[in-house]
């Protein structure tokens, strides 16, 4: 038995503009009218798509998508090589939690996603850069991939981490945000 494959020309829900899919994108902003579209199963549907705003003075070179995440960690075991570690202090408080969107290697998500994650930046919205292009990863992934940073910032730590299990626990649905990036490092305070 053979299959046949239908190609579906993707039009924004909103103007009709047609949206220049790249092959992988699951997410994009119309050129026309701002408005932010995600693929789903059965076709489009709407998405909010928030710009953060580029620090006075920095003059980013390329806008790139995260999902944030708002939630708490809650550590059932964690345990170092020398016996039982406490997890990282950031964890005693709810937190933001950042994963790429675009496309990057699983170590780049993880750096990118540890450091943003424990510097905790208050995300200041701006106005749009341009056409949202690049956005690669849907957003019930994001949250493996949050786990995959929580990973990373207790194995960084210098009490040797030997085993950990642990829950992510989020509040809300990831929301997509486009940073303002100077080379590899988000302008983000």
């Amino acid at each position: 038995m053979t299959g046949s494959v239908e190609l579906v020309l993707l039009k924004c829900l909103k103007c009709g503009t047609p949206v220049p899919a790249e092959e992988d994108e699951v997410a994009w902003t119309c050129a026309t009218c701002g408005q932010g579209l995600q693929l789903v199963e059965d076709g489009l549907v709407t998405l909010e798509v928030r710009w953060a705003a580029a620090p006075p003075g920095q003059r980013p070179d390329r806008w790139l998508p995260l999902w944030v995440m708002h939630g708490t960690v809650r550590f059932l075991r964690r345990e170092t090589y020398s016996g039982r570690g406490e997890p990282h202090e950031l964890w005693q408080q709810p937190a933001s939690f950042f994963v790429s969107a675009f496309p990057c290697s699983l170590q780049q998500l993880e750096r990118l996603g540890a450091d943003l994650t424990q510097q905790q930046p208050q995300l200041q919205p701006g106005p749009a850069a341009g056409p949202l292009r690049g956005c690669t990863l849907l957003p019930q992934d994001a949250r493996a991939a949050a786990e995959f940073v929580v990973l990373t910032i207790e194995a960084e730590r210098k009490d040797k981490l030997k085993y950990v299990d642990f829950d992510l626990l989020l509040s809300r649905s990831p929301e997509l945000w486009v940073l303002p990036f100077a080379g590899d490092r988000p302008l983000v305070g």
